[in-house]
């Protein structure tokens, strides 16, 4: 049977429930509710649990505080007497007082002391724990204060991006998803912790300490002889610069099946990747749903899909990435295009068209039309297309079939629970090749 135990906070329980585990648990509620505030409140709601260790959350504390309630009510409908029944009646009021601030997620404004003589230690040491878990987050750096409203800090956003990064390549290990091959090499990067006996035909990089060790075990003497076999290579990594767009769909149905969720912490995984692994290139983030919108590390934890602006609109999406590319030249230029369906707006003579489809999964032909000419526009620039499609209907291929035979680039269609392996994986297997 599942058991938990319950802390009680005395300011020194850091170490048992670190800054890192509690970020870790608020970062899994920010990618689906898209909002620092309402995750942290989430989080606070619903407690924390790190193997055997547990601290309630604000609606336990309320249950709590029901059956405290209650109890309290069964006690006075026993006729006490006067001086019992004022006492069990200012015990009521101070639980509504706490259960009030404790509904309005109002920490500071509940009472440790006042429900700890009520519900006993256990449940003070909990709301404490709740009250101490705030405090090492904006200690630890990962929030801050602004304007009386928490948001998190750059440190925040950039272990969000390690984290989707993290998920990403437990995946692959787990999976074992395929590389694709890579035909053309940029300059050689040596990486010296992996090296190989030389092979005819191989450039002479020598790894000169591996070289003369081997030397010496053959033949320990003076002079010191060193013949081709001993030779020991390092192997390198071949790698050109890159600039690179990656756009994503915010449109309304990007809201369905966790599509948006898993778009994001590609985005997140892939910016820290790039960021982190070559720093060189240039990485960008356009948003698209009526309009698009240029999005950054810092503001992309909190991007969401818009209700408000349904429609899709890649034609405005890839106008923004060809001005951003045009800002970053590159002899590799690509947009990585994330999205579920096909266009439904455009904007034509300085005016912003929506259209609906004709029917679910069906085509708008005229914004199809005009994003199909803006695909020519950027194929005329030298920059690739490769389409991430989370949605395989009949009118949706057809169209991106299309945008790929315009620009030459490539098509995947697959799930957002498979997008982060491919992506990364085809992210890395463009820029290296082991030989």
């Amino acid at each position: 049977m599942h058991g938990a135990r319950y802390i009680s906070w005395d300011g020194s329980q850091t170490l048992q429930l670190d800054p890192e585990t509690l970020f870790e648990e608020l970062a899994r509620g920010l990618s689906e509710t898209d909002d620092t505030a309402l995750a942290l409140e989430r989080m606070l709601r619903e407690g924390v649990e790190v193997d055997e260790l547990r601290i309630m959350g604000l609606d336990e504390l309320r249950q709590l505080l029901a059956e405290a309630r209650r109890e309290l009510e069964r006690l006075l409908g026993e006729d006490p007497s006067p001086d019992v029944a004022a006492d069990l009646i200012e015990q009521l009021e101070t639980l509504d007082k706490l259960d009030a601030a404790l509904a309005a997620g109002d920490l500071e404004g509940a009472d440790s002391e006042a429900l700890g003589a009520l519900l006993g230690e256990r449940v003070r040491g909990g709301l404490d724990a709740l009250k101490g878990m705030v405090l090492v987050l904006l200690d630890a750096g990962y929030l801050r204060e602004k304007e009386g409203r928490v948001e998190l800090s750059p440190r925040a956003v950039r272990k969000i991006g390690q984290l989707a990064l993290r998920d990403i390549y437990e995946a692959l290990l787990r999976d074992r998803a395929g590389a694709h091959a890579m035909r053309e090499r940029g300059g050689a990067e040596p990486t010296p912790d992996r090296i190989r006996p030389w092979e005819f035909g191989d450039a002479l990089d020598l790894a000169l300490v591996p070289t003369l060790m081997r030397a010496v075990r053959r033949a320990p003497a003076t002079p010191l002889q060193i013949v081709a076999g001993d030779f020991t290579v390092r192997e390198a990594e071949h790698a050109t610069s890159a600039s690179t767009v990656l756009l994503l769909d915010m449109s309304w149905s990007m809201s369905w099946e966790g599509r948006f969720v898993a778009a994001k912490k590609v985005a997140l995984a892939l910016e820290t990747l790039v960021h982190t692994r070559f720093p060189r290139d240039y990485f960008g983030i356009v948003g698209f749903h009526t309009r698009a919108v240029e999005l950054s590390p810092q503001t992309l934890p909190e991007a969401t899909w818009s209700m408000g602006d349904p429609f899709t609109n890649l034609q405005d999406g890839l106008r923004m990435a060809s001005k951003l590319l045009r800002r970053h030249p590159s002899r590799n230029q690509q947009v990585i295009l994330i999205t579920d369906g096909q266009p439904t707006a455009y904007f034509a003579d300085g005016r912003l068209h929506c259209e609906w489809p004709l029917a679910l999964g069906g085509v708008s032909r005229r914004a199809a039309e005009e994003t199909l000419k803006e695909v020519a526009h950027i194929t005329r620039q030298g920059i690739t297309i490769n389409t991430f499609m989370l949605d395989d209907a009949d009118g949706l291929r057809a169209f991106v079939d299309r945008l790929t035979k315009i620009n030459k680039g490539r098509a995947l269609y697959t799930h957002p629970d498979r997008l982060g392996s491919y992506l990364v994986v085809d992210y890395l297997t463009k820029k290296k090749k082991r030989i």
